[in-house]
């Protein structure tokens, strides 16, 4: 399938029929079809309507919009009028505002964004991002209604900036990573054609993933406009409030494509009835991509046994992995197999970076890794260790990602983009292996524990720590401490609202973590719900956390049970809660 010089053209190059394009999930059984014509059309006026205002190309303005439907009109209609889209998160709690706005005005200044456009809903609470951040303007939807003046707008070149995507990193520090429409094209052949082999007369996408975050934006708003497909967009509010929505609007819709993070393949076993199994039809779901955090195989394999009663395929669950940094997509699984995972020794892997497989009862400590496939044409991952030399097959190292999806850099930032983006790849800062020709991910560079020498994967202390009764799955966090002679092991643990007492839970994940892998725990901080720290897109902060915890603010009514500093812990303000974090906090009832 040829594919498009730029998003813009493959908008106007979308099929004119009255049905393909966007529905707009408003409720249950209810959509709000956008033809691609239609949206097109709405693009083209509202592009007229921003030249009109002032706005003028080359110009960043940014995007705040909870409702989908406003946001995809407004990302292309800024795209017409040559301006360049900086996607942002809406304010999620009344309560954290002072903390939101600090964010956003941090974003707006680092993008040099010159204008707002804000759903109207937002435009009161908005207007101080004018001062904070030194715009020009404002704009809102109803701002910018009624008819524009004729005037030609020029079509963007491949090598045009087409969008910023800020990493969902510090927010004291972020950085916009710089997407090209010549990125998102090679991206979009690599994963779309390639990698899922959609076919626009046949597959039906569905997401509720937020849109200013790079899964939702370029997997369900730009892939489907190069690809000419129908996909339907849940509000990602609708899915926090009701997640079984997502599995609904599938069954409902005859849904064949899908992507979440692995919190919410958990979210969605765990809520589905034996009443929606038994009337749910999932057979058509052929690819349900998993991505954007670490994938345990515990929960894909749950999540299939659970939906293979409503007909889903085994081959189903797609683990893939992926960085704004190279636009979206770096791996998928091969589409006509069954997820792999691999077992290896975590002793051997800690002291030599040797992936040694092993089998399922080994008497040694083990680690569990998922596949992420294999790298998508066009593009190569190298594992390189700490001086930049190429690691054979087996080891692991730090990835680098080469290919035509890889940025230019991060907006406006030297510093950054000379330290991450070398001789045309980008060090991705997370570690990984190659093993029988596919790519699997370890942690990450900066996160590793070392004790005593070695080199410790907070991930797999963190996942058997929420073995635990009474922890919060998805909601642990390891990292080190200064000890007297070495580092020590701390873990942060979130309790669930039925789970012991603290200082039991605390002595329970010691004993756990100990006689499962060895490790001596110093130190459990048992915390409430929602109180570690986490990016926009759901990711925990463990270097965030170890900072709070050092300075004896972790967490709301923390209590620190073990350990010689043992005291009850009460922060002077709640931690900010992201999107995610929503979505677990609310929906799972710990």
């Amino acid at each position: 399938m040829p594919i498009p010089a730029t998003l813009v053209h493959a908008l106007h190059a979308a099929p004119a029929s009255e049905t393909r394009g966007f529905h707009f999930v408003a409720g249950r059984g209810e959509d709000v079809r956008l033809s691609y014509a239609e949206l097109a059309a709405e693009a083209d006026r509202l592009g007229r309507k921003l030249r009109e205002a002032g706005a003028l190309p080359g110009e960043r303005i940014g995007l705040i919009f909870p409702d989908p439907r406003d946001f995809v009109v407004s990302f292309f209609g800024a795209l017409r009028a040559g301006l360049v889209p900086v996607p942002m998160y809406p304010p999620l709690s009344m309560g954290k505002l002072d903390a939101y706005m600090e964010s956003a005005t941090r974003i707006l200044a680092t993008a040099g964004a010159r204008r707002l456009l804000v759903a109207d809903s937002m435009a009161k609470l908005m207007w101080a991002l004018v001062g904070s951040a030194k715009l020009a303007d404002l704009h809102t939807v109803s701002g910018l209604a009624g008819p524009a003046k004729p005037m030609d707008l020029p079509l963007p070149e491949p090598g045009d900036v087409c969008f910023l995507q800020f990493t969902s990193g510090s927010t004291s520090d972020p950085k916009g990573v710089v997407v090209s429409h010549a990125n998102l094209m090679a991206n979009t052949r690599a994963q779309a054609v390639d990698g899922a082999a959609l076919d626009p007369e046949t597959d039906r996408l569905v997401s509720w993933l937020p849109l200013y975050h790079d899964m939702g934006l370029i997997g369900f708003v730009v892939t489907p406009v190069v690809m000419g497909m129908d996909t339907w967009l849940i509000p990602t509010m609708s899915f926090v409030r009701q997640p079984n929505l997502w599995m609904e609007t599938v069954h409902r819709v005859g849904g064949t494509i899908s992507f979440a993070p692995n919190f919410a393949f958990a979210l969605a076993a765990r809520r589905a009835t034996d009443e929606h199994l038994a009337r749910w039809d999932l057979s058509k779901l052929r690819l349900v991509g998993c991505g954007a955090e670490p994938i345990q195989a515990g929960t894909l394999r749950n999540f299939h046994t659970v939906f293979a009663r409503a007909g889903m395929p085994a081959t189903a669950a797609l683990p893939a992995y992926g960085m704004a940094e190279a636009t979206l997509a770096v791996s998928f699984k091969r589409r006509a197999n069954e997820f792999r995972s691999l077992r290896v020794d975590a002793v051997e892997l800690c002291e030599s970076g040797r992936v040694v497989e092993v089998p399922a009862d080994h008497a040694g400590p083990i680690q569990e890794f998922v596949s992420c496939g294999h790298v998508l044409p066009h593009h190569r991952v190298e594992i390189v260790d700490d001086a930049g030399a190429l690691l054979g097959e087996g080891v692991e190292g730090e990835l680098v990602v080469y290919g035509p999806s890889v940025t230019a850099g991060y907006y406006e930032n030297p510093v950054s983009t000379a330290a991450s983006f070398i001789g045309g790849g980008v060090r991705t800062g997370d570690l990984g292996f190659i093993h029988d020709g596919e790519l699997y991910v370890s942690g990450r560079l900066k996160d590793l524990v070392i004790l005593n020498g070695k080199n410790v994967h907070p991930q797999s202390i963190e996942w058997v720590a929420a073995e635990v009764p009474g922890v919060r799955r998805g909601n642990v966090v390891a990292f080190s401490r200064p000890g007297e002679n070495t580092e020590e092991l701390v873990l942060a643990v979130e309790r669930t609202t039925d789970g012991p007492p603290a200082d039991e839970l605390a002595k329970a994940v010691a004993a756990h973590v100990q006689e499962s892998m060895g490790l001596a725990v110093a130190d459990v901080v048992v915390i409430q719900a929602g109180a570690l720290p986490k990016t926009s897109s759901g990711k925990l902060q463990r270097r965030k956390t170890r900072d709070h915890y050092l300075a004896g603010a972790l967490g709301t009514e923390g209590v620190r049970t073990m350990g010689a500093g043992a005291e009850r812990l009460t922060a002077a303000k709640h931690l900010a809660r992201s999107l995610f974090a929503r979505v677990k906090h609310g929906i799972t009832g710990g």
